[in-house]
């Protein structure tokens, strides 16, 4: 009898967990990728070479490696990325665990594109460094990438959590940007040090009633970093209200909001920002000027 490939195993894996009705989105958004992702990783193959292993046979010790892997996913309703303690954003691998969500926050699209770069220009010949601040950094993702993009940048991280920032430390160390990357602990901007060029911020913006509605891998994570309240906007209102005071002249706030646009615009009728697009989205991440900011709460 013919020994099962690697392609047919992720097949039948993609089934049982389409099967075991398991939700996605947390790096994969279809059964086959994730079936892909579980099975490469038990198998120590890489994740971007599938097609040149596809046809590769299980041994019975990798078969029951991959179907103890694939019944623990089923069976905990646990993220995979909590699983493999390994996640991808932009192509960068990042270190996770249950102390942090999983990242995939829509600003690292635009971070990564160049949408942002005017805002934070290299110095003029003796001129100070532009000042990055990566708020709700959770496991320090967006600050890793932010330092990546622009290494003449200083970058700040701050999260209220001790457990995420000791997971974004790891992730400092893993991409070599110790001398690069300040991690601040703190509440909202109350760890903020100084002027800022830009601020990026996934904040927790989840409504109640979507948080109640919230699959068991959403609800795995930490609710810390997703509940933002009746109408997810706990989190967001004092934000608006502060952010100015941390911004540099000539400086923006880029702000990512999820599905909750109509509970923002309800909570901040006056209030008009740049939409950024990415790939799947028009009305997630929203770019805010300090000007705009000032003037949209006071009109």
């Amino acid at each position: 009898m013919l020994a099962t490939s690697l392609l047919q195993t992720i097949h039948t894996s993609s089934a049982r967990l389409e099967q075991a009705g398991v939700s996605f989105g947390h790096g994969t958004h279809t059964a086959f990728d994730e079936a892909a992702w579980l099975v490469l990783w038990a198998l120590g193959l890489p994740l971007d070479d599938l097609d040149s292993v596809a046809e590769q046979p299980l041994s019975p010790a990798q078969a029951a490696a991959v179907d103890a892997l694939i019944t623990r996913r089923i069976d905990s309703r646990k993220p995979a990325a909590y699983l493999t303690g390994e996640a991808w954003l932009q192509g960068v691998p990042f270190t996770v665990d249950e102390r942090c969500i999983i990242p995939r926050s829509l600003i690292a699209e635009v971070l990564a594109d160049g949408t942002l770069d005017s805002w934070v220009l290299p110095p003029d010949d003796g001129g100070t460094s532009p000042r990055v601040l990566d708020l709700c950094t959770g496991n320090g993702s967006l600050a890793v990438l932010a330092a990546m993009a622009w290494p003449h940048a200083e970058v700040d991280a701050t999260d209220i959590s001790a457990d995420a920032l000791d997971v974004a430390r790891i992730n400092r160390q893993r991409h070599e940007l110790d001398t690069r990357i300040r991690l601040l602990q703190g509440d909202g901007l109350s760890a903020a040090q100084g002027l800022y060029d830009l601020i990026l911020c996934n904040p927790p913006y989840v409504n109640s009633r979507s948080m109640q509605a919230l699959p068991p891998e959403y609800r795995a994570e930490p609710a810390l970093a997703l509940a933002g309240g009746d109408d997810g906007m706990d989190f967001i209102r004092p934000l608006l209200q502060q952010a100015a005071h941390h911004l540099k002249p000539s400086a923006a706030l880029v702000l990512e909001i999820g599905h909750e646009r109509p509970f923002l615009d309800a909570a901040f009728p006056r209030l008009e920002g740049l939409w950024l697009h990415t790939q799947t989205t028009e009305d997630q991440v929203l770019l805010l000027t300090r000007e705009a900011l000032a003037a949209g709460l006071t009109r």
